[in-house]
């Protein structure tokens, strides 16, 4: 029998891979759009159809791994992760912004549906250890920092960016979330099914009793505000950047950095998270978030915007790990799936919005400072809800 910790290895190898793919999906998709569609005005619309698509897939992807166990969920997601660029790219070849659309769309369901991998994580280890468990397998999304300048800068250097020119890169996306299911392949015992092993399951609840447990709105508050903040900002950045007048090239320096932030220290906020709480963790990244993106406003070069994303990233680490395993403990095994998953729909609706508000608040009302002072607000205000409301004593919750 395979040890656990080898399947952790696997899952955290897998999302090396995909993270290659989605690294150019945020730098690029808004670009995408402009370029295949020719409209300034819409660039949000692009980062809105991935996130909203990822919300309409996780509800039925968490459910779907309640029933049928995490990992062939998870596979499927890596599946969608090969077709969505695919798709994209022959958009690109044809100049056709449906195709493109239905792409991007396939991507943000793709991703979605991969990262219930976090959760899965969680339940592999016992409840007092789960922020390292998901930190481990987070650790593997760093990778995305390193094969975005490596892989995708050399393709646009000196090139100019119409729609034809973006072909190559997504059919290379493609590739590394194609390797990213080969090596999914490798985790043989389901997550679900390691789980019980540290609860005595009860029968699952439904989903309206299981969020008004004690604990459960904090922590979907801090989940949702963290992951929906962050992403509604970090799909408008590469934008901003380029309306600062830095190179496309440069796109991927402020994503590269910003996904060190998100990753780079997450084996640290594990231990940090479980040492520390996770109600402080949760304030201290809504708190770094709030900062970053009032920095925003202020910050216009390649190294101020990328500071600002670094801070992004590391307020995001803290704050969604520390919640999302809170989430855990408060399902068993059985109802886990539907909670994370519901967790990530709202987080994913709400990002979605957050991007295309951003968008319209970018073109018509200013520029970035206006963007930075409503994104700063909103994380004040989360942090202020989470600060002011307690967690239950940590405990592994099957039953109400």
């Amino acid at each position: 029998m395979r040890h656990p910790l080898s399947e952790k290895g696997a899952e955290a190898l897998g999302l090396v891979f995909q993270s290659g793919m989605i690294q150019l999906a945020v730098a690029l998709g808004t670009v995408t759009i402009v370029a295949v569609t020719g409209v300034k005005s819409i660039l949000g619309l692009g980062p809105a159809v991935f996130l909203i698509a990822g919300a309409l897939a996780v509800g039925p992807a968490g459910r779907a791994s309640d029933r049928f166990g995490r990992m062939p969920v998870i596979r499927t997601g890596f599946v969608l992760g090969i077709s969505g660029p695919c798709i994209t790219a022959a958009g690109c070849a044809a100049v056709s912004p449906a195709l493109v659309f239905l792409g991007l769309g396939t991507c943000g369901a793709a991703q979605s549906i991969v990262l219930l991998s976090r959760a899965a994580a969680a339940e592999m280890f016992p409840p007092e250890r789960r922020a390292r468990g998901m930190s481990i397998v987070l650790f593997g999304v760093v990778s995305g920092a390193i094969w975005g300048p490596l892989v995708f800068g050399p393709m646009f250097s000196g090139r100019t960016f119409d729609a034809h020119d973006l072909t190559v890169p997504w059919l290379a996306a493609a590739l590394f979330t194609a390797v990213g299911f080969l090596v999914s392949l490798g985790v043989r015992r389901d997550p679900r099914d390691l789980s019980r092993a540290y609860v005595t399951e009860a029968a699952a609840k439904p989903l309206t009793q299981i969020l008004r447990r004690p604990g459960v709105s904090t922590a979907m508050v801090g989940a949702v505000s963290s992951f929906a903040i962050m992403a509604g900002v970090m799909n408008l950045a590469g934008y901003v950047a380029v309306g600062h007048h830095h190179a496309q090239g440069s796109v991927f320096t402020i994503i590269s950095i910003h996904i060190v932030g998100m990753y780079g220290l997450v084996l640290f906020a594990g231990d940090a998270i479980d040492r520390i709480g996770r109600r402080r963790s949760m304030v201290i990244g809504l708190g770094l978030i709030a900062l970053a993106n009032a920095g925003m406003a202020w910050f216009a070069s390649i190294a101020g915007m990328s500071l600002c994303m670094f801070g992004l990233g590391l307020g995001w680490c803290l704050s969604y790990i520390a919640a999302t395993t809170e989430l855990v403990d408060l399902a068993g095994p059985a109802e886990r799936g539907r909670l994370v998953g519901f967790s990530d729909l709202l987080s994913s609706f709400t990002a979605a919005g957050l991007a295309l508000a951003g968008g319209v608040v970018y073109t018509g009302a200013g520029g970035s400072v206006p963007l930075a002072g409503v994104a700063t607000g909103l994380a004040v205000l989360a942090c202020a809800w989470v600060a002011g409301n307690r967690l239950p004593e940590p405990r592994p919750v099957a039953v109400d």
